[in-house]
């Protein structure tokens, strides 16, 4: 394929960083479009990648992005490490250029082999928009206890949203000795805090990324941009406070596994089935497939023991994703917030 493409995916990719809080990534990004090298094994795979380069098909951008901050973050390269943050960024193009060209030259067949794989990430900061979801449910149900079922769960890190603390303006929930705190800039109401109990949770994903391994877990910090330490700081006390935990996530197609949980409905308990910008990488086929094992375990729900839908996924519309959620029974879906892909802010709708 021509480089056009890719030239195209470099720059789309950095209004996406810079929409989102990134400006180095955003700079890195829009560098290598502008300056995208003609020789080299690394360069010339990725010219002509025979797939969907772009942000929305394979996101070659962040592989390769992701394949540099996992340099950085093992510190293989100091010259390479000398220039990202938190090192001072009013450091020149040509500079940064030069660091990165000659850390791909140097570590060519790391990178071919970090390409090889999708970016993966584990966004804790989104347990901070799930959490609100959470009370909603709570409130509308008048119960507390949950057996929980997270789709496309990645690390596992959000399966254990309900041990992080919480600060929605100003209103505290949680332990001051929880592993995480999450306190997203907050715009509306704030929602009942009422004392929340996982009796037993449990998340699948195609590929999950098995935190007892030091080189999955450089991989998930990877795809976490270099600039935004905070992400970072939440996603290694996840991972810490996570490997304590007995639950790991279980490698399985979502569709014959959402199968299997829907069969085990607790009584007095509310089961919520919930994911986080997962739903758009599932085929259509697994989409039909899900709604339709939802809708059909919904006519089974009870007051006694209810069902939700809670998730968090991009519908088209601006800005950020949606939250939304669907209780049975009666199969009514509300829209509850407009959020942030990364979790830095939610405006609350209810």
């Amino acid at each position: 394929m021509s480089e056009q493409p890719i030239l195209t995916a470099f720059r789309v990719q950095a209004k996406a960083c810079e929409s989102l809080g990134s400006p180095f990534m955003a700079r890195l990004c829009l560098l290598l479009a502008e300056n995208f090298p003609a020789e080299g094994a690394v360069w010339r795979h990725i010219a002509n990648w025979p797939g969907d380069v772009s942000p929305y098909g394979e996101s070659v951008p962040l592989r390769l992005t992701g394949a540099l901050h996992a340099l950085v973050l093992s510190d293989r390269l100091p010259a390479l490490r000398s220039v990202y943050p938190p090192n001072d960024q009013s450091i020149r193009d040509d500079r940064l250029l030069d660091a990165v060209l000659g850390a791909v030259e140097q570590e060519e067949e790391f990178v071919l082999q970090f390409l090889k794989n999708a970016p993966q990430t584990n966004e804790v900061k989104r347990a901070g928009i799930l959490f609100p979801g959470f009370q909603y449910i709570a409130e509308q149900t008048n119960l507390v206890d949950f057996t929980t079922s997270e789709l496309g769960a990645s690390a596992g890190l959000n399966l254990f949203w309900d041990k992080f603390r919480y600060n929605l303006k100003g209103t505290l929930w949680g332990s001051e000795q929880a592993p995480v705190l999450q306190e997203p800039e907050w715009k509306g109401s704030v929602p009942a805090m009422l004392p929340l109990r996982v009796l037993e949770r449990a998340g699948c994903d195609l590929n999950p990324l098995d935190i007892d391994q030091a080189d999955e877990c450089l991989r998930l910090l990877s795809y976490i941009w270099a600039d935004q330490p905070d992400r970072i700081a939440k996603t290694r006390s996840a991972i810490d406070f996570a490997k304590t935990q007995p639950e790991r996530v279980i490698k399985q197609s979502a569709i014959k596994w959402l199968a299997g949980r829907l069969a085990q409905q607790g009584e007095n308990r509310v089961h919520v089935v919930y994911h986080t910008i997962a739903w758009q990488y599932f085929t259509k086929a697994d989409q039909v497939a899900g709604e339709r094992l939802m809708q059909e375990a919904g006519q089974l729900a009870r007051i006694d023991s209810p069902l939700a839908w809670l998730r968090l996924e991009a519908d088209g519309e601006t800005p950020g994703a949606a939250l939304s959620v669907t209780l049975w029974p009666g199969g009514e879906t509300k829209m509850l917030a407009r959020a942030d892909f990364h979790g830095r802010w939610i405006n609350w709708l209810i």
